[in-house]
């Protein structure tokens, strides 16, 4: 019988839910070394965290994240909290000894990413920063390719993270619009996402140059109910600032000697949450979008004169990382895939003792980029990193 590794999440809205669904699939699907048992959900209001955890199978609820912690038969923290919860959480898991799945992005600033860091390599507990875009097929499979030299030496890397969710004047002054919850608009939010893939597949970033501006400056009051929701609602004519950006924009350059840009915005009309990338080497190209993510866009210079063009991979077959465990080929996938392969991962790091990425110390990396593109809209120069 397979060892059983029991876990506790803080937090049970939207991510609350996208991984409660990981851990129960994770086993369903893939031969882990061990069993996830959802075990503690908590969270501030009994009456919805109840609802919560009888809806996805947790077997029992905390409303007080300290004693959920110091509970000696709990092996994970899973953090599914706003980003300005994370640290003291964190802090608190490693040191009592907790392996911790986090929500990106890691922190509010770099500061408390160190600290963050610094607590769980002393400590010497697993930690996994959620970027769970490295793990949809296409994306993994486009980083082996990369390894392979398949596109040769890299030249461009371009991204955008769009949405249009705050479009509408009258959306409310919800927490992620407001600078001591949120940090950053998109630029932390969005750009998060987008840094670490270019970590991941680029490499290292040294110089940022960007641009940051505000569309809607104020907005309708929001109450603390209405705070957790991305649903435009009308809340009288008491208005608030708006203290982080709407839309950003950066400009790179890579230590492998790549330029690249960023675009993160949730001003995008039409745009849900489209994330796009473009690859351009000496020897070929890559693109991939969100909105067709079981599919990579492929061009070879290698190809014949008069058949060179851009193929679509469907990445279902079982040459690509993860998909053999799902369906027959040509049976796409979903977003929430992408949670199950990272659950995998970690419990397989945490029985084998081995890597798992990213981690604190790539969110750390991640922050560092996004407060220096803040740096240099502000003062309006290049920040070298």
């Amino acid at each position: 019988m397979k060892k059983q590794l029991n876990v506790g999440i803080v937090g049970y809205k939207f991510m609350g839910r996208a991984h409660s669904n990981a851990w129960k699939k994770a086993p369903l699907f893939f031969d882990t070394p061990a069993i996830p048992v959802l075990k503690v959900a908590c969270g501030r209001h009994q009456e919805s965290l109840t609802e919560f955890a009888q809806n996805w199978g947790w077997e029992e609820t905390e409303t007080d994240w300290k004693k959920l912690i110091s509970r000696p038969d709990i092996d994970i923290i899973d953090i599914a909290l706003p980003q300005h919860l994370h640290y003291e959480v964190a802090l608190a898991a490693a040191r009592a000894g907790k392996h911790i799945f986090c929500e990106k992005p890691l922190a509010m600033n770099s500061k408390q990413a160190e600290e963050m860091l610094k607590v769980c390599e002393e400590n010497k507990i697993k930690h996994y920063l959620n970027h769970n875009y490295r793990r949809t097929p296409a994306v993994a499979f486009a980083k082996k390719m990369i390894d392979e030299g398949k596109i040769g030496r890299i030249f461009h890397w371009r991204c955008a993270y769009q949405q249009d969710w705050i479009v509408d004047p009258t959306f409310p002054l919800t927490w992620q619009l407001k600078k001591e919850t949120a940090q950053a608009g998109p630029q932390w939010d969005l750009n998060s996402h987008a840094v670490d893939l270019a970590h991941f597949l680029i490499g290292d970033i040294t110089t940022v140059s960007s641009l940051t501006t505000n569309f809607i400056k104020e907005r309708p009051i929001a109450d603390e109910a209405a705070s957790g929701s991305l649903s435009a609602v009308s809340l009288g004519s008491e208005m608030g600032e708006v203290t982080v950006e709407d839309a950003a924009l950066m400009l790179v350059n890579f230590k492998n000697g790549a330029i690249g840009s960023f675009e993160a915005t949730r001003f995008a009309s039409g745009r849900k949450n489209r994330l796009t990338f473009e690859i351009y080497g000496s020897k070929g190209s890559l693109v991939f979008d969100l909105e067709r993510m079981n599919e990579l866009q492929y061009f070879s210079r290698d190809d014949h004169d008069g058949e060179q063009g851009f193929r679509t991979i469907l990445a279902t077959e079982a040459a690509h990382p993860y998909a053999s465990h799902w369906w027959p080929a040509g049976h796409i996938i979903g977003y929430e895939h992408a949670f199950v392969h990272a659950v995998v991962d970690f419990v397989k790091a945490i029985e084998e003792d081995t890597a798992i990425k990213p981690d604190f110390a790539d969110g750390l990396k991640i922050i560092q980029v996004l407060e220096a593109g803040l740096l240099a809209a502000e003062t309006k120069r290049q920040v070298s990193l």
